[in-house]
């Protein structure tokens, strides 16, 4: 993700830019985001999943599966937000090039 967002960031910087190139970052970032949020999802449910069997078998090694999704969890909101922010700011841009 580092280098989508730094040519994110270098498509920004730049006083005129090619759109298709913008067009296609945008792409690459809005697909990056979709992977982001299917793993938010699947992390979501297996979190859920051993939290209403954690009782259940080995409790010491769920309590650390738990706590090891958590932080990828958090990890992995904070690059969305990151992420959909950056985006946000090259389609703005990218609408500021067109006019």
């Amino acid at each position: 993700m580092t280098e989508l967002l730094a040519q994110i960031s270098a498509l920004i910087a730049e006083p005129e830019c090619d759109r298709e190139r913008i067009e296609r970052i945008l792409t690459d970032g809005y697909a990056h985001a979709l992977s982001l949020e299917g793993e938010k999802w699947r992390l979501e449910k297996r979190i859920d999943e051993l939290a209403h069997g954690l009782q259940r078998g080995n409790t010491e090694g769920k309590a650390k599966e738990l706590s090891s999704l958590t932080k990828r969890l958090d990890g992995n909101a904070g690059e969305l937000v990151l992420l959909r922010r950056r985006l946000g700011e090259l389609r703005r841009h990218a609408e500021a090039v067109r006019v």
